[in-house]
């Protein structure tokens, strides 16, 4: 408020400012990763399929989440299912960064990283570990998916599991499609799922 009771217009920071201002966030980031403060890391990369948040903790990568997911909604999520100490650490995301950056230019067909799945338990998680399984540039349909869990009638709680996946891109869900060869829902859109199958096929 101004002295005479009318809101300001806080003007747009410029670049000096804007620069200095990621700079203070950076080392507010590096001082609570060495006090051990960090219990999730994020950064947003850029990527074909639009921005993505990733985040890990010290098990692994947690998550990968879609622009259309919301990355505030997100990190809400993660707040309240794993910690609130969620800092903006992008060093800490350099391999899974690297990983994604060669998988989109058609050089890595599988990922190698360290994975915490404790977003994913039960079912969900049996069909999360047999996703790596359908190789890069195959498809599987939602029923042979169920068929190599316990539960092989579950054809709708696999199509849930993938809807769910807290790591997308890196756990294939993308592979799996309908039975009729259409390719499904995907927590993406069906336009980045075709962009995914486009690419692994074309390799």
């Amino acid at each position: 408020m101004s002295e005479t009771g009318i809101p300001q217009i806080l003007a747009p920071l410029t670049g000096g400012e804007a620069a200095a201002l990621a700079a203070l966030a950076g080392h507010f980031s590096a001082a609570a990763a060495a006090e051990g403060l960090v219990d999730v890391a994020y950064r947003v990369v850029d990527s074909p399929v639009g921005s993505l948040l990733l985040a890990r903790t010290e098990a692994g990568l947690v998550r990968v989440a879609f622009a259309s997911e919301g990355h505030d909604s997100v990190l809400d999520s993660l707040a309240a299912n794993i910690s609130p100490r969620i800092f903006l650490a992008p060093a800490r995301l350099d391999a899974a960064a690297r990983e994604l950056d060669e998988y989109f230019a058609g050089h890595r067909r599988r990922f190698d990283l360290t994975l915490d799945f404790r977003l994913a338990q039960g079912f969900r998680r049996e069909v999360l570990d047999y996703l790596p399984q359908i190789t890069y540039g195959h498809t599987a349909s939602y029923a042979a998916v169920a068929a190599m869990t316990s539960s092989p009638r579950a054809v709708r709680a696999v199509g849930t599991a993938c809807a769910r996946n807290p790591l997308p891109l890196v756990v294939p869900c993308h592979r799996v499609v309908r039975s009729d060869g259409r390719s499904g829902a995907y927590l993406g859109g069906p336009e980045a799922k075709a962009l995914l199958l486009a690419l692994e096929a074309a390799s």
